[in-house]
């Protein structure tokens, strides 16, 4: 996801999305694992999206 997307989101769809960004993390690394992971990038990627979404909740809840 891009930045203005995450901004665009309230706090609780924030609270929500980092919820989910951080199982499909959970997933990816048990998939590397065991072996069945194709993309190791996909990691990085969920990652930096995680790092967006706390970053943009952090300065709403400032705010």
């Amino acid at each position: 996801m891009k930045a203005n997307e995450f901004k665009a989101m309230s706090v609780e769809e924030l609270t929500k999305k980092i919820a989910d960004l951080k199982e499909e993390l959970f997933g990816l690394r048990f998939n590397l694992a065991i072996g069945k992971l194709d993309n190791v990038m996909q990691i990085t990627a969920v990652k930096r999206d995680i790092a967006r979404a706390m970053t943009e909740l952090s300065a709403k809840t400032k705010a």
